[in-house]
């Protein structure tokens, strides 16, 4: 029987550690147990980020959509109660987009957001 050399899978995890334990400093990107930590922790970190940049943005476009609102003379609820009404269906995204490079058109829902929401109050 022909000699079998073993280890190519650990070679290969161990490559992807160090692979992915690149820029790291020190024994974080020498050692392999250390690496491997680092390298783990990192990935969850990176998964925890993916979902926490969504909630960041969402937020950063209500502050942008709330600025542009008081400048109209109306809080963002009132404002966002305003288009649910008139059924207006923008995401928050575009109106964040609306209220930071066309303020004429954002203007314009205001206004009838203003319109919708005033019978109520």
């Amino acid at each position: 029987m022909p000699r079998v050399k073993r280890g190519t899978m650990a070679n290969k995890r161990k490559r992807r550690i160090f692979k992915d334990a690149k820029g790291y400093q020190g024994t974080r990107s020498r050692l392999l147990k250390t690496a491997r930590e680092a390298v783990h922790r990192g990935w969850q970190y990176a998964y925890r980020d993916r979902r926490q940049r969504k909630r960041e943005m969402r937020r950063l476009w209500i502050q942008r959509i709330n600025a542009a609102a008081r400048e109209h003379g109306m809080s963002y609820s009132t404002f966002i109660h305003g288009l649910t009404l008139a059924g207006v269906e923008v995401d928050r995204k575009n109106l964040a987009d609306l209220a930071a490079s066309e303020p004429q058109a954002f203007a314009k829902l205001a206004e009838l957001a203003r319109s919708q929401a005033a019978p109520a109050a």
